[in-house]
């Protein structure tokens, strides 16, 4: 039986390495986010007889219960949800940010983790599935003025919380929480940076353990520079 995995976020980084590297271990996919055209050309790389794509908005629970009731429509059940969808921060700190730019962020990197794991826990409950989030180092850390980072360690408390409501319904639920990342979310390739298939690997890694086995975070950072002699 293959198992089927619902990633959002999935056009590009992160997402899009996931789910090339969830295809390659023989999962069904379900892969969301807001570029129609972006999650077609993946559909059409990773094979479309195994890949469902919705091309939806974090922030719309209608949307959101739309995505679940196609996956179960197409593939008849859901194994593992990963909660991907998120929007990088703004210059300026909490004096000088554009706080227009701060409501679509809390909205898709809050409001729209939560409603990701509402509409898709019912399905998750039939098959003891299994959560994964994305956090960051960021919400691990204090970063001087950055909202960004306050969104993320929210989303760790949203991860802490969750596996404590699902503790004793098989449900497990795992933090993946990259350092930096050489993704689109920079507008430039930030040095001495992780690659998105090395966070792929660490969904992956927790995706494959034995149902006794919940690993709980995955803290990943790039590897420091070499010291000058």
């Amino acid at each position: 039986m293959q198992r089927v995995l619902l990633i959002t976020g999935a056009s590009s980084g992160i997402g899009a390495a996931t789910a090339r590297a969830a295809a390659r271990e023989g999962y069904k996919l379900v892969l969301a986010a807001r570029s129609r055209e972006r999650l077609e050309g993946l559909c059409q790389e990773l094979g479309p007889e195994n890949v469902q794509s919705v091309a939806m908005d974090v922030t719309d629970m209608g949307a959101q219960r739309a995505m679940v009731e196609q996956a179960l429509e197409r593939f008849g059940r859901l194994d593992a949800v990963f909660a991907n969808a998120g929007r990088g921060g703004s210059p300026g700190g909490f004096s000088g940010a554009d706080h227009e730019a701060w409501r679509e962020m809390i909205l898709t990197n809050v409001y729209g983790v939560g409603l990701t794991v509402q509409a898709t826990l019912p399905a998750l409950r039939k098959t003891r599935g299994h959560v994964l989030l994305t956090g960051s180092a960021a919400g691990r850390a204090t970063i001087p003025g950055s909202m960004y980072g306050a969104t993320k360690w929210a989303v760790t408390g949203l991860g802490y919380n969750l596996r404590e409501e699902l503790r004793g319904s098989g449900i497990r639920v795992t933090l993946i929480e990259p350092g930096m990342v050489d993704t689109p979310f920079f507008d430039e390739a930030p040095e001495h940076a992780l690659e998105a298939r090395d966070i792929a690997a660490a969904v992956l890694y927790a995706l494959g353990q034995p149902d006794h086995v919940d690993v709980n975070e995955i803290l990943v950072r790039p590897t420091p520079p070499l010291a000058e002699d």
